[in-house]
Order: structure tokens, then C-alpha cells, then sequence
């Protein structure tokens, strides 16, 4: 059965990464139908479209997937497109499962003394629909000496509970020992001590698994004095985003760094997390290889999962002595490819691969 897969490219490095990735996955020959739409900046610019009326209900029904490159455009004050394309679709299709992979795939991308691969393997469960991200607020008085801003942290025990129960699934799927969950619960008591009871009762599901709850200062400490400590982390919305960010670095960088936007047995959306990078769109400059590992998510999530573990064994080898963009190239030495030279390099690796 053939599963269709909207690919919105957006803006800046978006498209170029998205033309690699999806090259990457028609090659696996597996019964996938991409389908490309010009959502993003230009589109927005031109029309005021960010997305259009029914498109939401289109993806519900008719589609398996969303394959995102990336949203971001300095022609946009506020970047208000970008709220109605990616934070439109993460809320309206209540994504709320934000999936971050934090893998160290060789040991010259770590900046950590002494951490290498066995070290630095952990997985991140951001909510995604809930927190300080949902826009609840105001302000009072704006632009006066009296000016009142008040920003609203939404915590459900619905919320809570199911990314949480989605965490600790995920250990028990893979066999990993650990799940950390990240609050504030000694200053933040109200919200953050929703999620420690709620963290404590899902626990009592899981016996086999070492639960832990931390404050997130201490958690960002941590994990850079002794990563090995962490299998799998969940938090909210805002710590996730600072939390994976640290992730990203210790393990490689934005550029190799994919993610997946989830709702279990529901279309989702998967995109690299390196954002537009707009000062170096149309150069050739942007690492492809993070959209491919995204893709690999997206497999996985469709039920691809041999696949899936192709594209990211290619990515690794990719990687490990292959060419490379300009972002890796620090760690990793030699000259500088472009992505359209790794997308290729990664195809042919693909091909040969059994």
C-alpha cells in the first residue's frame, strides 16, 4: 500500500537538504509517493498563505508523513509564517511527542575529554503541545514605564502523562535501564509538581526501569560531567529545547542532528533541527545528513524499520570517512564537500550497500 508523504521544503538551507533526503529515500525502493508544496516564506510573501483552509484535514486523511526541511526567513518581521506552518501543524495534528536522538557516531565529534561513543548515546522526549510554547498570555500597558507581560505555562496531567508514558515505553521497547525526567519542581510548584506525581505513578508501571526526576540545572551539569548516566530524558517544552540543543553539541552538531514530531499511529512530521541557516542558503554549505537521519525516523515511524537502519548505517559510514560539509570539518578534518557531493556520496553508499 502505497503511503503518501508531504514534503514541505520551506525556507533557506530547507530545500537543499530536502532534495538530498528524499533523493535518499526513493532509492530504497520501498512503495512511498512524495508529494511537494511551496509552503514557506516566498509562498507567504507573495499571497499571505502560510497554510491553506482543508490542508490540515488533507494531511489527516490522506497522508502518512510530513518530511520538513526548514522555516525562517529574516523578510519575515517575527517570523509570524513560520507559527502557521511548523507550530500550526505541531498543535493542530497534536504532535506532542517531540523525539530527539542525541548519538555520538564517531569519537572526534565529542568535545568532552574522555567521552566517546559508549558515553554518549541518550534520547530526549520533549512535550511538544504544552508549557510556555502554547502563546497563553498578555501584555498590559505595552511600550509604557508600567508595562505588564505575563507568559503562561500550560501543564495537563493528559499532557503530562502521555509523554511520560511514551518515555518509558520507549526504554522498555529497546531495553535501556534508565529514564531521567527534568523539572524545576522546587521553584515551580504547581506546574512542576503535576509532573513529579505524575512522573511517580507512571514509574510504578515500568519496575524494571530506574526512574529518576532532577532539576533541569542540575540535569544540564550532569551531562556533561558524566553522559553515560542518561539512556532516555522527558521534560517539557522549554527545557526540552535548551536540553537537546546541549545534546546536539556533545554529539556532533546541528548538522547531524534529526528529530521527529509524533503522535503514535498518526500522520507525524520529521525534520532536522538545524533551522533556515540563511546566511549560508544556495551556497552549497548545509549538511544534508541530519534530513536523511530524520527520514530515518520518519521509516521507522511508518513501519520501515529495516530501512531505516540502512539510511542510518550509511549516515554513520557517511560520516566516519566520507566527505564532509564545512560544519564537520573541524572535527573531522579534510576538505570541505558540498551537500550536493555528500548527498551523492551517501546515494552511492546506499546502492552498495546490501
Amino acid at each position: 500500500m502505497t503511503q503518501r508523504i508531504a514534503v514541505i521544503p520551506g525556507d533557506g538551507i530547507g530545500p537543499e537538504v530536502a532534495r538530498v533526503g528524499v533523493r535518499v529515500l526513493e532509492s530504497l525502493g520501498l512503495p512511498l509517493q512524495f508529494e511537494w508544496f511551496d509552503f514557506g516564506a516566498e509562498r507567504y510573501l507573495r499571497d499571505g498563505t502560510t497554510l491553506p483552509s482543508g490542508f490540515m484535514d488533507a494531511l489527516r486523511r490522506d497522508y502518512a508523513a510530513v518530511y520538513f526541511g526548514a522555516v525562517g526567513d529574516p523578510r519575515v518581521p517575527g517570523n509570524e509564517h513560520a507559527k502557521g506552518i511548523l507550530l500550526a501543524m505541531r498543535f493542530e495534528l497534536d504532535l506532542y511527542i517531540n523525539l530527539r536522538p542525541c548519538i555520538l557516531i564517531d569519537d572526534r565529534l565529542s568535545p568532552l575529554k574522555g567521552k566517546g561513543r559508549d558515553q554518549l548515546k541518550f534520547v530526549v522526549f520533549r512535550e511538544n503541545t504544552e508549557g510556555l510554547y502554547t502563546g497563553s498570555g498578555g501584555v498590559l500597558k505595552r511600550g509604557t514605564p508600567d508595562e505588564v507581560a505575563q507568559e503562561i505555562e500550560i501543564n495537563t496531567r493528559k499532557g503530562v502523562e502521555r509523554i511520560v508514558e511514551a518515555a518509558f515505553a520507549y526504554a522498555k521497547q529497546r531495553g535501556l535501564r534508565r529514564v531521567c525526567m527534568a523539572d524545576k519542581a522546587n521553584v515551580l510548584l504547581f506546574g512542576h509538581g503535576l509532573w513529579r506525581r505524575t512522573f511517580a505513578d507512571v514509574a510504578r508501571r515500568y519496575p524494571g526501569i530506574e526512574a529518576k526526576a532532577m532539576y533541569v540545572d542540575a540535569l544540564a551539569m550532569d551531562l556533561v560531567r558524566q553522559p553515560e548516566a542518561y539512556d532516555v530524558i522527558v521534560t517539557n517544552n522549554l527545557f526540552g529545547d535548551i536540553l537537546t540543543d546541549l545534546g546536539a553539541a556533545l554529539t556532533g552538531g546541528l548538522g547531524i542532528a534529526a528529530s521527529g514530531n509524533i503522535h503514535p499511529g498518526r500522520v507525524s512530521l520529521f525534520e532536522p533541527v538545524h533551522g533556515s541557516a540563511p546566511d549560508i542558503a544556495g551556497q552549497g554549505k548545509a549538511n544534508p545528513l541530519a534530513m536523511a537521519l530524520s527520514g530515518a525516523l520518519m521509516l521507522e515511524h511508518l513501519g520501515h524499520r529495516r530501512e531505516a537502519e540502512r539510511v542510518t548505517r550509511a549516515v554513520e559510514d557517511q560520516i566516519r570517512g566520507g566527505a564532509r560539509t564545512p560544519d564537520l570539518v573541524p572535527f573531522l578534518g579534510g576538505p570541505a564537500a558540498t551537500t550536493d557531493q555528500v548527498g551523492s556520496e551517501l546515494l552511492a553508499r546506499l546502492s552498495a550497500a546490501p
